[in-house]
Protein backbone atom coordinates (compact mmCIF):
# COMPACT_ATOMS: atom_id res chain seq x y z
CA UNK A 1 0.00 0.00 0.00
CA UNK A 2 2.94 2.83 0.50
CA UNK A 3 4.67 1.51 -2.26
CA UNK A 4 1.18 2.56 -4.39
CA UNK A 5 1.06 5.88 -2.43
CA UNK A 6 4.60 6.76 -3.43
CA UNK A 7 4.12 5.91 -7.07
CA UNK A 8 0.87 8.39 -6.96
CA UNK A 9 2.75 10.95 -5.23
CA UNK A 10 5.31 10.40 -8.21
CA UNK A 11 3.06 10.80 -10.83
CA UNK A 12 1.15 13.76 -9.53
CA UNK A 13 4.55 15.46 -9.15
CA UNK A 14 5.80 14.56 -13.00
CA UNK A 15 2.33 15.76 -14.08
CA UNK A 16 2.61 18.87 -12.13
CA UNK A 17 5.92 19.39 -13.56
CA UNK A 18 4.45 18.67 -17.46
CA UNK A 19 2.08 21.19 -16.44
CA UNK A 20 4.15 24.21 -15.59
CA UNK A 21 6.83 23.96 -18.06
CA UNK A 22 3.90 23.74 -20.58
CA UNK A 23 2.31 26.89 -19.14
CA UNK A 24 5.48 28.57 -19.08
CA UNK A 25 6.18 27.80 -22.63
CA UNK A 26 2.05 29.07 -23.27
CA UNK A 27 3.04 32.35 -21.49
CA UNK A 28 6.47 32.95 -23.05
CA UNK A 29 5.13 32.95 -26.52
CA UNK A 30 2.22 35.30 -25.59
CA UNK A 31 4.74 37.51 -23.87
CA UNK A 32 6.94 37.62 -27.37
CA UNK A 33 3.70 37.85 -29.62
CA UNK A 34 2.92 40.83 -27.26
CA UNK A 35 5.87 42.53 -27.81
CA UNK A 36 6.58 41.59 -31.38
CA UNK A 37 3.32 43.61 -31.73
CA UNK A 38 4.48 46.68 -29.68
CA UNK A 39 7.96 46.75 -31.27
CA UNK A 40 9.18 46.21 -28.30
CA UNK A 41 12.63 43.79 -27.34
CA UNK A 42 12.18 41.03 -25.02
CA UNK A 43 15.21 40.86 -22.83
CA UNK A 44 16.51 37.78 -21.85
CA UNK A 45 14.56 35.49 -23.44
CA UNK A 46 12.61 34.27 -20.43
CA UNK A 47 9.52 34.82 -17.85
CA UNK A 48 9.61 34.26 -14.50
CA UNK A 49 7.09 32.36 -12.11
CA UNK A 50 6.64 34.93 -9.48
CA UNK A 51 3.28 33.66 -8.85
CA UNK A 52 1.07 30.65 -8.35
CA UNK A 53 -2.27 29.98 -6.21
CA UNK A 54 -5.41 27.67 -6.82
CA UNK A 55 -8.37 29.97 -8.32
CA UNK A 56 -11.62 29.33 -9.84
CA UNK A 57 -12.29 30.42 -13.58
CA UNK A 58 -15.60 31.66 -14.82
CA UNK A 59 -16.97 28.12 -15.22
CA UNK A 60 -16.75 27.81 -11.14
CA UNK A 61 -13.92 25.06 -11.72
CA UNK A 62 -10.35 25.27 -10.12
CA UNK A 63 -7.43 26.20 -12.60
CA UNK A 64 -3.48 27.23 -11.83
CA UNK A 65 -3.26 31.11 -11.25
CA UNK A 66 0.26 32.16 -12.59
CA UNK A 67 2.01 35.40 -12.66
CA UNK A 68 4.86 35.88 -14.68
CA UNK A 69 7.52 38.26 -14.68
CA UNK A 70 10.00 39.44 -17.62
CA UNK A 71 12.23 42.50 -18.82
CA UNK A 72 11.38 44.47 -22.17
CA UNK A 73 12.86 47.33 -23.97
CA UNK A 74 11.75 50.24 -26.42
CA UNK A 75 14.95 51.61 -27.11
CA UNK A 76 17.39 48.82 -26.69
CA UNK A 77 19.27 50.31 -23.67
CA UNK A 78 16.42 51.00 -20.55
CA UNK A 79 15.12 48.06 -19.14
CA UNK A 80 11.56 47.77 -18.36
CA UNK A 81 9.45 44.77 -16.33
CA UNK A 82 6.37 43.18 -17.12
CA UNK A 83 4.13 41.10 -15.61
CA UNK A 84 1.37 38.64 -17.76
CA UNK A 85 -1.21 36.35 -15.44
CA UNK A 86 -2.28 33.24 -16.47
CA UNK A 87 -5.81 31.21 -15.41
CA UNK A 88 -4.65 27.71 -16.94
CA UNK A 89 -4.03 28.73 -20.28
CA UNK A 90 -5.37 31.66 -20.79
CA UNK A 91 -4.28 35.06 -20.50
CA UNK A 92 -6.04 37.12 -17.93
CA UNK A 93 -3.62 39.99 -18.50
CA UNK A 94 -0.49 41.80 -20.04
CA UNK A 95 0.83 44.57 -17.77
CA UNK A 96 4.07 46.62 -18.83
CA UNK A 97 5.76 49.50 -17.48
CA UNK A 98 4.90 52.68 -18.87
CA UNK A 99 8.55 53.06 -21.18
CA UNK A 100 10.07 55.28 -23.33
CA UNK A 101 9.08 55.32 -27.01
CA UNK A 102 12.61 55.48 -29.29
CA UNK A 103 12.86 58.86 -31.16
CA UNK A 104 12.38 58.15 -34.99
CA UNK A 105 13.03 61.68 -35.99
CA UNK A 106 16.51 61.60 -34.46
CA UNK A 107 17.88 59.39 -36.65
Amino acid sequence: MTDLIFIMLIVAMLWFWSNSLQAREAAMSVVKAHCRRLDLQLLDDYVALTGFWPKRNAEGRIQAWRSYAFEFSATGVERYNGKIVMLGRRVESIYLDPYRVADESAE
